[in-house]
């Protein structure tokens, strides 16, 4: 599709918007759906929920993710590319989405969302920086969201700092939500990250083996039964040993902007290395690679996740 097209559509969702309130949830309901989750048993989903938290910055760009059409833009392009199985989104994002697809279809074009996985963020109240940004409820859809909106799962971010006691709060969030999940039959996608409040008051992710394998344990733990629950985790040195610690399905996240040689090595040496890393869920690594155009990167994460290619070099 032309990007002249394709901004014609952007340009179009308010008034949609305004006249047809009821459009994206309309077009969600009759979307067509996989027969299952996954069609070799890995995915490659582009993470689209930071604006939510209020993180907007990607690479050296402090307002790269404010700015909405482009942000749509490119995880639209994406997707029309067949770049990836599918976003992960607020449901703002999901329904502007939809509603862009559908408008596509109106002017003669292919659906988008169709055969795609949806899945949509549950929990984005802990608003980087703020003082209870470790108390994190579900602010944005529910499970029963998920469900009524013919969506593939949803998403959690569960985040432990041990002389935080709001994180026990967000325990039991994510054990709710899960346990809601499983009973319509949909999974929950759980992002656990230790951290730690430095003296800045800014909280870092401890990035260590030992750390992250010793969470997973708490993580997979988690609500009635583990049995729809994947884990989404960054990479680590001896990341091997965090996926020993887990026999359920990990999802490699991309984090804040690096170089895209050492996004793809990681993902490469992972999938290599261990079973049960079944593919990815990354955004700004993606949607604003430095030195490749987005729709190249999430190509080249896409192919290394369905083992079609081989990246060289360092």
């Amino acid at each position: 599709m032309k990007k002249e097209s394709l901004t014609k559509h952007l340009n179009e969702i308010t008034r949609q918007r305004i006249e047809a309130p009821d459009l994206g949830r309309a077009v969600a309901e009759k979307r067509i759906r996989r027969e299952s989750l996954t069609t070799d048993g890995r995915l490659n989903i582009i993470a689209a929920d930071h604006p939510a938290r209020r993180i907007t910055q990607a690479g050296s760009n402090p307002m790269a993710m404010a700015d909405r059409h482009d942000y749509l833009q490119r995880i639209a392009e994406i997707l029309i590319a067949d770049a990836a199985d599918g976003v992960m989104a607020t449901m703002d994002v999901l329904e502007e989405l939809l509603i862009l697809s559908y408008l596509i279809e109106l002017d003669g074009g292919q659906s988008f969302v169709d055969n795609k996985v949806l899945i949509a963020s549950l929990n984005r109240g802990g608003l980087s920086r703020s003082a209870w940004e470790l108390d994190d409820p579900v602010t944005g859809a529910n499970p029963r969201t998920c469900d009524e909106w013919n969506l593939d799962g949803g998403k959690m971010l569960l985040r432990i700092e041990d002389e935080d006691p709001n994180s026990l709060k967000t325990m039991q969030y994510c054990a709710e939500a899960i346990n809601h999940l499983l009973y319509l039959n949909l999974p929950m996608f759980l992002e656990p990250l230790p951290v730690v409040r430095e003296k800045s008051g800014l909280l870092k992710v401890k990035k260590d083996a030992e750390s992250l394998a010793t969470i997973v344990g708490v993580a997979s733990a988690l609500g009635e039964a583990s049995s729809r629950l994947w884990l989404k985790l960054p990479y680590c040195d001896k990341f091997d040993t965090v996926a020993k610690s887990t026999t359920l399905p990990i999802l490699l996240l991309g984090g804040e902007s690096q170089d895209e040689k050492v996004v793809l090595k990681e993902i490469k040496t992972a999938l290599e290395n261990s079973p049960n890393v079944c593919g990815t869920m990354i955004g700004r690594n993606v949607l604003y690679a430095k030195d490749k155009s987005h729709v190249g990167m999430a190509e080249e994460v896409n192919a290394l996740v369905h083992e079609h290619l081989v990246v060289t070099g360092p």
